[in-house]
């Protein structure tokens, strides 16, 4: 990695649970490309596995925050203008459904929990941007996380796929309100990587192998390719590229079902 490729930048990362999660893979490619991060976490006991976290890139800008306290986060974005500066980007990596609604078939989604993934895993995004425009640079890149089942039906994913479709919607309409103020929106679409929210996931282990055997790579992607894509997005090099959806998965997406004798691995 270049570390002087996002040097001078400095920006906040919003929604790193541990050293598995993609947003920790930002965070760390971030890092090593000369950038300065802040960090939120949204309890004490998550705060127990973010300080070691932010020690690793050298960041002492850790603060608690819950994207649900709308009425604390203009309080918030002040005062981490006041201690960290204005900042070039913000990276949404919040995302949550009840796993016990994850199973079984998407028409039983109750109403309570729909809502709730929506605001969670989409609304928080555009609440968080609204909340910090007053303090970004001049050509900020906002980044969130979004997953192919946005596009296509997923087991197992549910109505993470339909709050996942209106995040990837949202950023669209979002690049085009900021595209004026030369601020640029965008989303990665990882593929299926072990992370501690992909382990509510019922089969994920033969979701990772479906992909492996059938994506033009024959290999998973990795949180070192996540943090590539983020540092290139972030980055002065996608300058010109606003309301992208950009897959890093493989090439799963392109193809599909590359392999149609692919072995069996249903029992995996």
């Amino acid at each position: 990695m270049n570390n002087n490729l996002l040097k001078g930048k400095k920006g906040l990362i919003v929604g790193v649970a541990n050293e598995r999660s993609l947003a920790w893979g930002i965070a760390n490619s971030v890092f090593q490309a000369g950038g300065t991060i802040a960090f939120t976490y949204q309890s004490e006991a998550l705060k127990k596995r973010i300080i070691p976290l932010a020690n690793k890139v050298n960041s002492n800008f850790t603060y608690e925050f819950d994207v649900q306290d709308y009425k604390g986060a203009p309080d918030f974005f002040k005062k981490l203008s006041i201690d960290f500066g204005n900042i070039d980007f913000l990276i949404h990596a919040v995302a949550f459904s009840d796993k016990e609604e994850l199973n079984g078939d998407y028409v039983d989604t109750t109403k309570d929990n729909f809502l709730k993934t929506m605001e969670i895993s989409c609304f928080s995004f555009t609440s968080l941007i609204k909340n910090a425009l007053p303090y970004l640079n001049n050509n900020a890149s906002l980044l969130t996380l979004s997953y192919f089942g946005a596009e296509k039906v997923i087991p197992h994913y549910n109505v993470m796929g339909v709050a996942k479709a209106a995040l990837e919607s949202s950023v669209k309409y979002l690049a085009v309100d900021l595209g004026k103020r030369n601020i640029r929106v965008n989303a990665i679409s990882a593929g299926p990587v072990r992370t501690l929210a992909a382990s509510g996931i019922s089969d994920f282990r033969y979701i990772l192998k479906w992909n492996e055997y059938n994506s033009p790579l024959e290999r998973n992607i990795t949180l070192d390719d996540v943090g590539g894509a983020g540092v290139y997005l972030i980055s002065d090099l996608s300058s010109g590229t606003t309301g992208e959806i950009l897959h890093v998965d493989g090439g799963y997406n392109v193809i599909g079902m590359k392999n149609v004798n692919a072995p069996d691995i249903s029992k995996v």
